[in-house]
């Protein structure tokens, strides 16, 4: 059996904490990366660098040849518009898939996918990354696949949320979501035992996970703020920004980006992801399916984040 894996994103946040989790598992890890691709994240990690990207079949061809499994991590999380996003993350994941499935034998297939995709009518991101995963469903023929949907990942490096974390560590906490919303987390090293656990279980296949860190009922801003104050020892501010602030906010951002050309965040879709009121996962499946469980709790993922970006 072939002990290659061919990752995407693998310069990211999450695709490094994979290929460092995997390779110490004895995997040997392939990348996918652009020829000007930042490659600090994998400083020290031994990897074979296959360059290309989504849009080139040829490159996609190489990069998944012997490959015992393909982990789809890529994907775009800031644009304008739904081709953009769907540009990479349904165009990208079909041309990823056919290289695939051209294989002999045939790969598993794993898509880091994300608990947006369960709303795809609230932004071009979330609808993109749900026909993400309906583009693996109808392009995978035989092959073997599952699809993540992560909860709210965190962890050092992260650059999302920690900007949230830091400014409550400092004291004052900014609560962009509305005040009755719910949400769940996971901290990034338990999505790479989660997927490495998929890897070593081979009987898994064409299903749709969801995954968080264990905390039924997932968490309010309130409790995370509670959470720092607590690793901080001293009390937190709390500055709810109500969400016509936030829209205006997202408008102008987004007006910005389309004479700038810059790919924005902030934009009103991101919004109402942000003021959605229930992110919270359900962890059951996979547990079911494979046993797998979350080891790092909030308190500690935050410590562990928190202590990192404080150098």
């Amino acid at each position: 059996m072939s002990r290659t894996i061919a990752l995407t994103g693998a310069t990211g946040f999450i695709g490094s904490r994979l290929a460092r989790c995997l390779q110490s598992a004895g995997w040997q890890i392939q990348v996918l990366v652009r020829p000007n691709s930042d490659r600090n994240r994998l400083a020290g990690v031994d990897v074979k660098w296959v360059e290309g990207d989504l849009d080139n079949f040829d490159s996609l061809r190489k990069f998944v040849r012997n490959a015992y499994a393909v982990i789809h991590c890529a994907g775009a999380v800031r644009g304008i518009s739904a081709a953009q996003f769907n540009q990479v993350n349904v165009d990208g994941v079909a041309r990823l898939v056919q290289a695939a499935i051209e294989q002999h034998p045939l790969p598993r297939f794993f898509l880091i996918s994300s608990i947006a995709a369960r709303e795809p009518h609230l932004s071009p991101y979330a609808g993109s990354k749900r026909q993400g995963e309906r583009a693996l469903c109808e392009t995978a023929g035989a092959m073997r696949w599952t699809a993540l949907r992560p909860s709210a990942v965190y962890g050092p490096g992260d650059r999302e949320m920690l900007p949230l974390f830091l400014w409550a560590q400092r004291g004052i906490a900014p609560v962009l979501a509305s005040d009755n919303a719910r949400f769940s987390v996971l901290y990034v090293e338990d999505l790479a035992d989660a997927v490495k656990a998929l890897i070593e279980h081979d009987q898994c296949q064409q299903n749709i996970f969801e995954l968080h860190d264990g905390h039924q009922h997932g968490y309010s801003w309130q409790e995370v703020i509670d959470t720092i104050a607590k690793l901080r020892n001293k009390r937190v501010i709390t500055i709810h920004v109500p969400e016509m602030i936030l829209g205006l906010l997202a408008r102008l951002n987004l007006t910005a980006a389309g004479i700038i050309g810059y790919a924005p965040m902030l934009t009103p879709g991101k919004v109402r992801e942000l003021r959605h009121p229930n992110w919270v996962c359900d962890n059951s499946m996979i547990q079911d399916k494979i046993g797998w469980r979350p080891k790092i709790s909030l308190g500690e993922g935050l410590r562990l984040t928190l202590r990192q970006a404080k150098g």
